[in-house]
C-alpha cells in the first residue's frame, strides 16, 4: 500500500513527507530503539511514542518508510529539522499506538 494511501485513511499529520508515494511494506510497533533496529523491516512504517530525534536515526539506519509517533505526542523541533534533512516521512496522530496500529493492520498492511 502507498505511503499516500495510508496518511489518508489514517488521517495522519505529515510533519515532514518527501517521498509518500512510497510502497508500505507492513507495519512495526516499539518504543525501544534497540529493539526497532534489531527487528525492523526496511520498508516499514513504524509506531511509536519518542518523539526525540533518535527516532530518525534508527529510521534512517533500518530504511523505514515513515515514522509515526502516536498518541497525541509532538516531536522536538529538533526531530523535524533531522527528519527533514534525512529525508525520513514524519507523522503525528492523536490516536493511541494500539490503535493505529490496529488501523494499519486493518488496512491489510501486517507485521
Amino acid at each position: 500500500m502507498r505511503l499516500a494511501d495510508i496518511v489518508g485513511e489514517l488521517e495522519l499529520d505529515v510533519l515532514v513527507g518527501p517521498t509518500l508515494e512510497e510502497e508500505v511494506t507492513g507495519g512495526y510497533v516499539s518504543d525501544l530503539l534497540s529493539v526497532v533496529m534489531a527487528n525492523a523491516k526496511e520498508g516499514q512504517l513504524w509506531i511509536t511514542l519518542q518523539g526525540h530525534q533518535n527516532i530518525i536515526a534508527v529510521a534512517v539506519l533500518v530504511d523505514l518508510a515513515g515514522v509515526i509517533i502516536a498518541g497525541g505526542v509532538k516531536p522536538d523541533p529538533e526531530t523535524r529539522i533531522k527528519a527533514k534533512e534525512e529525508g525520513i516521512n514524519l507523522f503525528t496522530t492523536s490516536l493511541p499506538a494500539y490503535e493505529t496500529a490496529g488501523r494499519l493492520y486493518g488496512l491489510g498492511v501486517s507485521g
